[in-house]
């Protein structure tokens, strides 16, 4: 089996489409039909049912899946292996981050980066903080910089590197502003709009409300958190906001609860080989949870 063949099998079994297939790989639906058909004839086995527009895997094709996920695992990582051995800083770095993570966290390390390292390719995915997690635990991400997970997965490496303080916040004409110290319920007799209820954020939140003996009246969701800054502005309800996003046109409640954090930082999987251009990100990454750590001990 080659690994082309089995990269297009993938696109096509991940995507349910051979035209999405293709344009992922950049390739034509005609080549994308041809690798799987050779991939077909070498395992001697249909690995997909075309009923007109759906695609869907057949018994083999399931079989195969997460063995074809494992194969270019193993070769990715050969290759990371084999080009670590000359000690240079070079290649591609698939890395996947979140837009909140991405706009108001990375830029100034991944311009550091990009200036001392100019010969790394940098294979960048904005992706929510779930999806990425997802995405390292598969192999199909080797670096994903995300708001972390309460309990991550024993397979993965996850470091912390940023707080997130979460603000309540609401509107400056919403009925809570006018209002002193509030209790948790009392903000649920008003609506909320929050991140989306499979987030790591929302657990979160929802956690601290649950062990109050209390359920959250949210009325609108999404995962851009510069969205719900929006719509908390306007009046749409009141919200949980990262600090950095307070300033401005929104009211910051008094509550009285502890502080919500959240913690931001990078994954990585601890079976894979790691490339000298994640290891130098990684550097990077540590050197800024370092200098956060002396910020907050200074405080």
């Amino acid at each position: 089996m080659d690994t082309q063949s089995l990269q297009a099998f993938l696109a096509v079994a991940d995507s349910g489409s051979f035209s999405r297939a293709a344009e992922q790989l950049h390739l034509t639906q005609p080549a994308v039909s041809k690798r799987i058909a050779v991939l077909e004839g070498q395992i001697d086995a249909r690995l997909f049912d075309r009923i007109g527009r759906r695609v869907s895997l057949t018994e083999a094709g399931r079989v195969l899946l997460p063995r074809a996920r494992q194969i270019l695992v193993m070769v990715d990582d050969s290759r990371r292996a084999l080009g670590n051995l000359e000690d240079s800083v070079a290649g591609s770095l698939t890395l996947a981050t979140s837009h909140h993570v991405g706009l108001h966290r990375l830029p100034p390390l991944l311009k550091a980066y990009t200036g001392q390292h100019p010969d790394v390719r940098l294979d960048l995915h904005f992706l929510d903080s779930e999806q990425a997690y997802q995405g390292v635990l598969d192999g199909e991400l080797e670096l994903a910089v995300v708001t972390l997970a309460p309990r991550p997965d024993p397979q993965l490496e996850a470091v912390p590197v940023w707080i997130d303080r979460l603000c309540f916040v609401c509107g400056p004409d919403h009925p809570l502003a006018g209002r002193g110290r509030l209790g948790l319920h009392e903000l649920c007799a008003f609506d909320a709009v929050l991140p989306g209820p499979l987030t790591f954020t929302r657990g979160l939140i929802e956690s601290r409300f649950a062990s109050a003996g209390l359920e959250l009246p949210v009325a609108i969701f999404t995962n851009y958190l510069e969205t719900l800054k929006m719509m908390t502005a306007i009046g749409l309800g009141w919200s949980l906001l990262p600090e950095r996003l307070v300033a401005g046109e929104l009211h910051v409640l008094e509550v009285d609860h502890p502080p919500i954090h959240r913690p931001l930082g990078y994954l990585v999987h601890r079976s894979r080989t790691r490339s000298n251009a994640a290891h130098a990100m990684i550097a990077q990454l540590d050197d800024a949870r370092d200098a956060m750590a002396c910020n907050w001990t200074g405080q």
